[in-house]
């Protein structure tokens, strides 16, 4: 498959209610925010994990979809597929002497592995299959309106030590908010598309993942967490044809309610259509069907 020859820059909103998007394991797993702001923040490896498992979840077994940075991977055993595949000995540390080598077995990687090509990868490990900087990048996602990280106490009925049993129950927390619509902003580079391979079918699958990814990595802990909506900027060059920020400026999400927000409905977003600039197509999204 061809590697894609335009840039996209993109905008997705998703919502939590009463849970916990991404908790900071330093501080007591509290939801994440800006100290100063209070806006909620959610890690771009927060997101780029829940891809992944989409991904692993819906291309299961078809080749070159299989998932590099997952629970239980065993970097050097991967990156030892590569030297393997190509008939080659892997020397301790460093890539193969030749040229042709060297990119052989990065380009194997890209091949064989979506979020490598997707995300890009640093393999310089023990079995070295060198580094990819990948095409799709995405920032921190932050809250539209400043969040409220709460906590409340709970209680388990069952009792891990026979020591503890005349206690019955033990106490625990449980650390949420009540409400809160996050932004996110990506970026898709083309010249970086041609060097790891990352496709147009491979576009599609991050857009799907994007929208679907809440749907089955369902957790009490992170409570309803919804995909509600994707903007897209695809520029008619592989260089693109305006700023992203003032792509992303076009979008707006604005309160229509008073109080405290508790759903999406809350919110209105739109996007400033008639400002778009030259050479610049939007699309928007509010969803996208699992391909079967």
């Amino acid at each position: 498959m061809e590697p894609i020859s335009n840039r996209y820059d993109f905008v997705f909103f998703y919502d939590v209610e009463n849970g916990n998007p991404n908790g900071d394991p330093d501080a007591g797993n509290m939801p994440r925010i800006d100290s100063e702001t209070g806006i909620g923040i959610v890690s771009d490896v927060c997101i780029k994990r829940k891809i992944r498992n989409y991904v692993d979840l819906t291309r299961f077994g078809k080749t070159g979809y299989r998932i590099y940075v997952q629970n239980g991977s065993v970097l050097n055993e991967l990156n030892r597929e590569a030297y393997e595949g190509l008939n080659l000995k892997p020397v301790d540390k460093k890539l193969p002497k030749k040229i042709e080598d060297q990119i052989a077995v990065t380009k194997f990687m890209c091949d064989n592995f979506y979020d490598i090509r997707t995300f890009g990868a640093v393999m310089t490990t023990e079995v070295n299959c060198g580094q990819v900087r990948g095409p799709v990048q995405l920032c921190f996602s932050q809250s539209v309106e400043p969040v409220m990280p709460s906590e409340m106490s709970i209680t388990r009925m069952a009792v891990t030590n026979i020591k503890d049993i005349e206690k019955a129950k033990t106490m625990g927390r449980k650390e949420y908010i009540p409400y809160g619509l996050y932004r996110l902003e990506g970026f898709v580079s083309a010249p970086l598309a041609e060097k790891s391979g990352f496709s147009k079918e491979d576009l599609d699958i991050l857009w799907e993942a994007l929208m679907n990814m809440f749907e089955n990595d369902r957790s009490a802990s992170r409570g309803l967490m919804t995909s509600r909506e994707l903007i897209v900027f695809k520029h008619d060059s592989r260089l693109g044809n305006a700023p992203a920020h003032k792509l992303f400026d076009l979008v707006k999400a604005e309160r229509v309610t008073d109080g405290y927000a508790r759903h999406f409905s809350d919110y209105q977003i739109e996007v400033d259509t008639d400002n778009v600039p030259s050479g610049v197509s939007v699309n928007t999204f509010d969803y996208i069907a699992p391909a079967d």
